[in-house]
């Protein structure tokens, strides 16, 4: 058989391991669909040209570099461990890599690699390893009854976790599709997992991606399956729950009563509230085969993102089905940005430039209205030019030029005044940024939101400072 670019295409892109070729400057020239899932890619035109220090995949990327050059000066590597940071979180991985040869010259690399993170956590024995699901668990679906005659449970459950792993998530999902099984498909995102991680340590996390795996199962059980998809993304399949009335009620229950979500664990130098953003779809009322199926939970747990996280999203045709994702993740944080300085620079005076970019800023921050508290303690209203009230002691809370709170406890403790109207107009969360001058504190910009744990992304708060930046050469009116 003769190997044609096709061919060779094919080959490359059915390998479960990561592969990756460059030039004699140690920049990609291609890398295979592994390679893009592993890194959440959707194309690899984002690292065409570029090197491993431009990409920022090392804390430290000089043994990395050494040992690509000492490849290109003609030393093949075979399954040499190492470190690359994945979404905020290193992993390990192990690596093989040969010279290119164009003749006699060698022209660049090509090199595969596979993460062995799960594995070396469970050779370590960590406390929080267990399985969550047994052979008879499983054995209830069809699926697994049959497969488990020749595969072992081991390569069915995620090492760390205890659930199913992503493979036989997927492979589970497309046997109920193949045999026509209604089902309602959601993928979990666990909200600043990377926080966690970076403060309490790996540990930490680990114990939380267990936490909320068993708990997920604990509420699918009998009628459905959890699954982990990679890093900190969990799945849950469920064959029980698939009218909206019912999801809408399984959700309910997850949120506000369950031992997976909105719950405290505690490690041994600390602990965490952990919650997690969720979208959902089902087969076949919304989608009829795998891919788009995927694609829109994949939308809904954006819009949950897009919503300020801690919230689930079920996918609803007469809602939904004109979303556009691109559109809004082109809507980037210097879009937004540079249309409100554009906005901004039209009008005359603080309160109408405020005024101005409020429809801009209530779709990134899903607010329905922003206030503003001048010198004189009173707290106004943006969009209704009858709401003053009593904000006075709102400067014993800012001590910093951002704050932002998922509860109103802080405020309670530092600002009671500021707290009691809040919670007169239902408010239950917040976000403040102080304008000043220099040293001058000339007022602030308040969005508060009428949902409890609303968790605010760095992006938010970059965006209303940069407004009060833009506002603080003007008076409060």
């Amino acid at each position: 058989m003769k190997m044609t670019v096709e061919l060779f295409d094919s080959i490359i892109n059915t390998s479960q391991d990561c592969v990756f070729w460059k030039d004699k400057d140690r920049r990609f020239l291609g890398v295979n669909q592994a390679f893009l899932d592993f890194y959440g890619f959707d194309s690899q035109d984002v690292l065409i040209g570029k090197n491993d220090e431009d990409m920022g995949w090392h804390s430290d990327p000089e043994p990395y570099k050494r040992d690509e050059l000492e490849v290109l000066s003609g030393k093949s590597t075979y399954k040499v461990q190492g470190k690359c940071i994945i979404r905020g979180e290193e992993r390990d991985i192990v690596a093989s890599k040969r010279p290119l040869y164009e003749g006699d010259e060698i022209v660049g690399l090509v090199g595969s690699f596979v993460d062995i993170t799960d594995v070396i956590r469970r050779k370590n024995a960590l406390d929080t390893e267990h399985r969550v699901y047994d052979i008879d668990d499983l054995r209830q679906f069809p699926f697994f009854d049959r497969i488990l005659e020749e595969i072992s449970l081991d390569e069915i459950l995620d090492p760390l976790t205890g659930i199913l792993s992503r493979a036989y998530s997927v492979k589970f999902v497309h046997s109920l599709i193949t045999e026509n099984i209604p089902f309602t498909f959601s993928m979990i995102d666990l909200d600043n997992f990377k926080q966690i991680n970076d403060t309490y340590g790996h540990s930490a996390g680990d114990k939380v991606l267990v936490t909320v795996g068993k708990g997920l199962a604990e509420q699918v059980k009998g009628f459905g399956l959890a699954g982990r998809f990679g890093g900190d993304e969990l799945l849950l399949i469920d064959l029980k729950n698939t009218e909206l009335s019912q999801k809408e009620e399984f959700y309910e229950k997850l949120y506000a009563h369950s031992n997976a979500l909105r719950i405290k664990v505690r490690f041994d130098n600390g602990g965490a509230y952990v919650t997690g953003t969720v979208g959902a779809a089902s087969f076949p009322e919304d989608a009829d085969n795998f891919t788009d199926l995927f694609g829109l939970i994949d939308k809904m747990l954006y819009l949950g993102k897009n919503r300020g996280r801690n919230c689930y999203t079920i996918y609803e045709a007469d809602k939904h089905r004109s979303i556009e994702i691109v559109k809004i993740v082109k809507n980037g944080i210097y879009t937004y940005m540079n249309n409100i300085r554009r906005i901004t620079e039209d009008e005359a005076g603080f309160t109408n430039k405020l005024k101005s970019v409020i429809t801009v800023l209530a779709e990134l921050l899903q607010a329905q209205d922003l206030y503003y508290v001048g010198h004189d303690g009173r707290m106004r209203s943006v969009t209704e030019p009858d709401f003053d009230e009593d904000a006075s002691d709102i400067d014993a809370l800012m001590k910093e030029d951002v704050f932002s709170e998922s509860t109103l406890n802080k405020v309670k403790k530092n600002a009671p005044i500021l707290y009691g109207t809040l919670m007169n107009n239902g408010y239950e969360s917040v976000l403040i940024t102080k304008i000043r001058k220099k040293n001058d504190v000339r007022g602030y910009i308040l969005c508060p939101v009428r949902r409890s744990m609303r968790i605010w992304q760095e992006d938010e708060c970059a965006i209303m400072y940069y407004l009060a930046e833009l506002l603080s050469d003007y008076e409060i009116e």
